[in-house]
């Protein structure tokens, strides 16, 4: 009887979550806030124009914020209290960006007081830090996401997918999202931008089986460059290019490594163990099928588990709930 009731009231209020295009809608703020989606583009860009690797750090939060709970910036909020929040959970603390959330937000409640979301802001602004160098949308991103209200680090682990994770985990991680196997390796495909430290792979370089050897798929020239570059044990002051020699450039440079076995992480390695995804990473190789395919999975994981209607909440502060 509880249970119903639960139920019921979870309906009356509203609060649910959706995915689907049906649910969110483009130029959703056209009425409300005209200038919404203008400021952010503005300010993300002139952030981009002193950081060329604002692209990376805002689409990697993007990313972290939808695969837990869905996209509702619950990564965006600080911790209060005993109950660690998700940006404190390992996985995390290394995002960054989140001042130009924190100022794209400040700039638009003085013109349109809590009427946009922090979770549309957030997927805006990893839409236009990526589209900077090109000086043009590269994917469309539908609005009308509300905020969470919960972020909880104990719910990162076994949904965020992991530098070392093999083909069967990660496609059932992206299914467990609505994902298929191409928005994988589309997905996959953002790690042509950025760096990471070097103890997210210094397994495959220096233990990879627990007998002091070297991941065996790796490209064995690359391997050894990787290891002039990361001491072990690993630093964690140092960075690597996530690709090789072009991480600072969106491209299909990333596919071209793989499948020369100079995916940096065991994940990247993982997508030619599949006969269907080693096709896909063929098939990626052309700038206009990757860019055409990386639009639609962004899209669909901007998507998952989306908080509309009266669900949630609009924040006023993206880094804590409303009082």
């Amino acid at each position: 009887m509880k249970f119903h009731i639960v139920i019921l009231l979870l309906f009356v209020l509203g609060v649910s979550r959706a995915s689907g295009a049906d649910k969110l809608k483009k130029n959703f703020y056209k009425n409300s806030c005209r200038q919404a989606e203008t400021l952010v583009r503005n300010i993300t860009w002139s952030r981009a124009a002193n950081d060329s690797k604002l692209g990376a750090k805002i689409l990697r939060v993007h990313y972290h914020d939808c695969f837990v709970r869905g996209c509702d910036a619950s990564i965006l909020l600080d911790t209060v209290g005993t109950d660690a929040a998700e940006k404190s959970a390992r996985p995390n603390l290394s995002l960054l960006g989140f001042e130009v959330i924190d100022e794209i937000k400040s700039e638009i409640e003085k013109v349109c007081p809590q009427v946009v979301s922090c979770a549309d802001i957030l997927a805006l602004a990893a839409r236009d830090a990526v589209s900077f160098p090109f000086k043009k949308d590269m994917w469309e991103v539908y609005t009308g996401r509300r905020d969470g209200r919960i972020s909880l680090s104990s719910e990162v682990t076994g949904n965020i997918p992991g530098a070392n994770s093999n083909f069967a985990t990660l496609k059932n991680l992206f299914a467990n999202k609505s994902l298929s196997v191409t928005d994988l390796v589309a997905l996959s495909g953002a790690h042509t931008i950025g760096v990471a430290h070097c103890g997210a792979f210094s397994r495959r370089l220096y233990n990879f089986s627990g007998n002091g050897d070297t991941d065996p798929s790796l490209n064995q020239a690359y391997a050894e460059t990787l290891k002039s570059q990361c001491p072990n044990p690993a630093s964690s002051t140092i960075t690597v290019e996530m690709d090789p020699q072009s991480s600072e450039s969106f491209d299909t440079h990333y596919f071209t490594a793989v499948k020369q076995n100079k995916g940096l992480f065991q994940s990247d390695a993982a997508l030619l163990t599949n006969t269907a995804s080693s096709k896909i990473v063929d098939s990626l190789q052309k700038a206009n099928t990757f860019f055409s395919q990386f639009g639609k999975s962004m899209k669909n994981m901007g998507e998952i588990e989306v908080l509309i209607g009266n669900a949630g909440e609009i924040r006023k502060n993206c880094r804590i709930v409303n009082a």
